[in-house]
């Protein structure tokens, strides 16, 4: 196990994307957890999708009044980054905004080359000129591709990816290394794996096949159903990145008198991945469970088993060994325990 390194108690962290699923989950997390903790939240607000949801998490957010500041603005606008880092010096930095999404990467290219290629190398420069403690950021599990060996692990070579987004994240970890050799800026990076729950991204499948069998309409499932995803629950990833946070890699020397990079990566996921068929038969019962689908509903007779989609993977398993050996812990939140809660939140967003 790794030792706390930074204490949160009293800092001021920066949470970029703060109006997004994870970065207002984190946000408020954190708020609860340290009294003292001063949370300044970035967040552009693309219309991307539905910016209800954003709005909804923000006021949540703004419940905790002073402690939490919400600057609204884009990461790839350099002068504003400098200027947040001036006036609030924050000593811990989490980059979780991004253009999300492996679909929307192929006919909008030019989002995801702004937003996580620009905007990161903005705040990257920030934490160079401004002597960061720790950089958290976040990566993804699609940087893995098509790779054949599972579960993956962060030791595997990951130089193919299968679309722009993906290699936007390669890159984002590429460009920390050379920052944490060159600086001496301790960063970690997060391989997210298929992140789920309530209010979260109305983009991803679930929330889709949520809104379509309560619509009566046909939902397609790809690969004819033999997609496996690592759905992680949204409390298990604030719970890792928390942990995460409190460790920076440690700043060493090596034999040339150089520094070592003080940088890591870390899967965070459920290390076990669920068949799509599967995923959409839970949610299903659990919708018909909480009264919203009817008793005798044919889920046969509205699904259709469809071929795979561009940029789209077959599989993706977190190997979370190193994780759970560096912090001692380990996701833990079922697939029906997590999609009941969703289901519960979708009944209210939904009236």
């Amino acid at each position: 196990m790794v030792t706390y390194n930074i204490d949160l108690s009293n800092k001021v962290v920066l949470v970029t994307g703060a109006a997004g699923f994870i970065g207002a989950n984190l946000s408020k997390r954190l708020l609860q957890d340290y009294p003292q903790i001063l949370v300044i939240g970035i967040d552009c607000i693309t219309d991307y999708y539905d910016i209800r949801l954003k709005e909804e998490r923000l006021q949540e957010l703004a419940a905790f009044g002073e402690r939490f500041i919400f600057i609204k603005e884009n990461i790839a606008h350099k002068e504003a980054i400098e200027s947040v880092f001036t006036q609030y010096h924050p000593q811990v930095v989490v980059n979780l905004a991004a253009q999300a999404g492996v679909r929307y990467s192929i006919t909008n290219p030019d989002a995801y080359i702004e937003s996580n290629i620009l905007g990161f190398y903005n705040i990257l420069e920030a934490c160079r000129h401004h002597e960061v403690e720790h950089l958290v950021y976040a990566s993804s599990s699609s940087v893995y591709g098509s790779n054949k060996k599972v579960p993956y692990s962060t030791e595997d070579k990951v130089d193919n990816p299968v679309s722009l987004y993906a290699a936007t994240k390669k890159s984002n970890e590429l460009m920390a290394h050379a920052y944490s050799k060159l600086y001496n800026i301790p960063s970690t990076g997060l391989r997210f794996f298929t992140v789920y729950g309530p209010c979260g991204r109305p983009d991803m499948a679930y929330f889709g096949f949520a809104n379509k069998l309560i619509k009566g309409e046909i939902i397609q499932i790809f690969n004819y159903g033999n997609c496996k995803r690592d759905f992680t629950y949204i409390d298990d990833i604030v719970e890792g990145v928390v942990r995460v946070m409190q460790h920076a890699p440690e700043k060493k020397n090596g034999e040339d008198g150089l520094p070592i990079p003080p940088y890591k990566v870390y899967n965070i996921g459920n290390n076990h991945p669920e068949n799509l068929l599967d995923f959409v038969t839970i949610l299903q019962e659990e919708l018909v469970k909480a009264r919203v689908l009817p008793e005798d509903y044919d889920f046969e007779a509205h699904k259709e088993l469809v071929s795979m989609q561009p940029g789209d993977v077959p599989i993706t398993y977190a190997d979370t060994s190193v994780l759970e050996k560096d912090f001692g812990f380990k996701p833990a939140t079922s697939l029906r325990e997590g999609l009941r809660r969703f289901v519960e939140w979708f009944i209210n967003y939904l009236n």
